[in-house]
């Protein structure tokens, strides 16, 4: 099975929680992340699932303007310039999208009953666009906007990868 996670992260949070759902994806078979910003439509091509995941920024996925304010605050100066989840999603129009799919987001822990979501936003997308849904959209936390991850995310993201090739893997092993 190949998997392949594309990811956005303005302050390193969810790059780290893409990794941690990699190692977990592991287990069944190999596994590319890759940020958002090098991630080309035809690296879908060949993949068994797609998992994507950004932070939550104003109640859903980021855009130029909450890219530019989280900049502003400290984050990775190139995150605000070669675009997000957003900008990315309407090139899979041009992929096929009969393989499975999965989305999360980063957020901050003391809003957590707060509506919107990055991850419930790119899966309405992926399912609007044909991708099947192996799994509802996660959510991880971190403490501020900053970060860190709330203890125990991680680990909780590697279980999420691994449930995630699990549901996906036996699907795809002949025998």
């Amino acid at each position: 099975m190949r998997t392949l996670v594309v990811f956005e992260s303005a302050f390193g949070n969810t790059r780290k929680v893409a990794e941690a759902i990699a190692g977990g994806l592991e287990r069944s078979g190999q596994v590319d992340v890759v940020e958002v910003g090098h991630a080309t439509p035809t690296l879908v091509d060949g993949a068994d699932l797609l998992v994507l995941g950004g932070p939550t920024h104003a109640f859903g996925m980021t855009r130029p303007s909450t890219r530019e304010d989280a900049a502003r605050q400290g984050a990775d100066p190139g995150a605000a310039g070669h675009g997000g989840l957003r900008e990315w999603l309407p090139a899979l129009r041009d992929v096929s999208p009969a393989l499975a799919a999965a989305a999360f987001d980063t957020r901050v822990r003391k809003v957590r009953r707060l509506p919107g979501s990055a991850a419930r936003g790119a899966a309405k997308e992926l399912r609007r666009l044909g991708y099947w849904l192996v799994a509802e959209p996660e959510s991880f936390y971190v403490e501020d906007v900053r970060g860190p991850l709330v203890q125990g995310e991680l680990a909780r993201a590697r279980l999420w990868g691994d449930r995630l090739g699990a549901l996906v893997a036996p699907s795809h092993q002949s025998g």
